[in-house]
């Protein structure tokens, strides 16, 4: 009887405070190397469609039946489907390979089975019924995308939101030069109220207005996802019921620009504005850009210096193989990006570590606890973001399957004062020691501390084209 197969593969660099962490690209590595060793590897290709039928195909390999490794073959496909959904977003998976494999996939994912999230949230923001269809490789599809211009207009009197979930901020920009900044803390997670999300919103965008002879554009930088400028799905507003979200939430933005005066607005999701500003301020393209505040959010900016209009929603693909790894309250799921890159994550291991922080504080607040404790030079405090920083470096490599990178920028309040290098040069020591063509190619980088603050904000600001007056 043939051996299972075993995702088990550890790192070589491991974090005294997490053990059992198992990354998904040593993993699949394994995974493909024993594949390639049996006699006929078998030729799995997956398209994943999404608006306006673009589609993006991955091709892969799995065990043939006479190896009886249908879990690992199950198991394998199971996580590359959904970090394949997460990067590249869509409503359809079509799935050219074994039957018995895609049968599996129809299985879990259904309204009802194991992905029910993933169908439900996909099925919510493309607005269609999610499928999957099983047919042989070779009537798969090849990649069919095109790739969007993005920002970098500087003229004009333009305003920059950026909406995150602990404060939100804005800039008021004058032909590319910031001459306003304000950031305001406030709560959006915990409101049911739409007004809470709309009166706020526009208090600060009147505010950047209120320094400025006219406002010629707005641009939006929000965690979540934005097509045709409209909110589809987005953490921020998680607490309003589904009817006020449809009601007042969907064309939020739309409608405090025409309240107003019908100013041109353009609205996308944070993480691709972080990459516009690392590409703009870096003047590189092939930027991978990773929040880490509330969430993780991500963005990318491709060869030509556009958005690919994929949904970059790192912070559901999994970045842990292991069956232990902390859950995400959302998704239900197990080892993915949030729970790893986002200050939840830094208060996860502060637990791990001992040190104590006082329930009545916001995430926020604990995690300033927390860095404030690393500027003390406290040992606990350094080995979080240490651990981070590994955990990092192993998800740049998986991120690679999926994207071609030159550059990588982080940012967000988790990379806040030493924090940020400590977590760049654990994830460079990875790079250099597991994936040196990686380490080669990749440059991880990250903001002043200045534009770690305001430089979403003043980026956002670049992305509606105004009418010449």
């Amino acid at each position: 009887m043939t051996k299972q197969f075993i995702f088990n593969v550890k790192p070589k660099i491991i974090s005294e405070i997490d053990l059992n962490f198992r990354p998904p690209v040593l993993a699949n590595r394994q995974f493909l190397d024993a594949v390639n060793k049996t006699k006929t590897p078998v030729l799995v290709r997956i398209s994943i469609e999404r608006m306006h039928k673009e589609s993006s195909t991955y091709e892969t390999f799995v065990f043939p039946d006479y190896e009886d490794q249908f879990d690992a073959n199950c198991y394998y496909i199971e996580r590359l489907v959904k970090s394949l959904l997460w990067i590249k977003g869509g409503w359809k998976i079509t799935f050219g390979g074994p039957k018995n494999l895609g049968e599996y996939l129809q299985k879990i994912y259904t309204k009802t089975g194991l992905r029910q999230f993933d169908v439900n949230f996909m099925s919510r923001i493309y607005e269609k019924k999610f499928v999957v269809e099983i047919v042989e490789p070779n009537s798969v599809k090849l990649t069919d995308e095109i790739s969007k211009p993005i920002g970098r207009h500087l003229d004009g009197y333009r305003i920059g939101f950026d909406a995150g979930g602990s404060d939100r901020k804005v800039s008021a920009v004058v032909n590319g030069v910031a001459i306003y900044s304000e950031e305001v803390i406030w709560h959006p997670k915990l409101q049911s109220d739409p007004m809470y999300h709309y009166d706020g919103i526009l208090s600060s965008i009147k505010s950047a207005a209120s320094k400025m002879p006219r406002v010629d554009g707005i641009g939006v930088s929000a965690a979540g996802v934005y097509i045709e400028n409209k909110v589809m799905a987005a953490s921020l507003f998680i607490k309003v019921p589904q009817d006020q979200f449809d009601a007042h939430i969907k064309n939020i933005f739309l409608k405090i620009a025409k309240d107003l005066g019908d100013i041109p607005i353009e609205v996308a999701n944070d993480g691709d504005v972080t990459a516009l500003a690392g590409a703009m301020s870096l003047d590189q393209n092939k930027v991978l850009g990773i929040a880490m505040g509330t969430s993780q959010a991500a963005g990318y900016v491709d060869q030509y210096g556009n958005i690919t209009g994929w949904l970059n929603e790192l912070a559901f693909v999994p970045v842990d193989y292991n069956p232990e790894a902390s859950v995400d309250e959302w998704s239900l799921d197990y080892g993915c990006g949030v729970q790893y890159f986002s200050q939840d994550a830094a208060i996860r291991l502060a637990t791990k570590v001992g040190i104590e922080l006082n329930e009545k504080l916001s995430p926020a607040e604990k995690l300033a606890e927390i860095q404030n404790l690393l500027a003390q030079n406290d040992q606990k405090a350094g080995l979080i973001f240490d651990t981070i920083g590994i955990y990092l470096g192993y998800a740049i490599a998986y991120y690679a399957e999926f994207y071609d990178i030159n550059q990588l920028l982080i940012l967000g309040r988790v990379t806040s004062k030493q924090a940020g290098q400590k977590i760049i040069d654990n994830a460079n020591l990875v790079l250099e020691t597991e994936f040196k063509d990686l380490a080669k190619k990749i440059k991880l980088s990250l903001p002043d501390e200045k534009n770690k603050r305001v430089g979403q904000s003043i980026a956002a600001a670049s992305l509606p084209a105004i009418l010449k007056r």
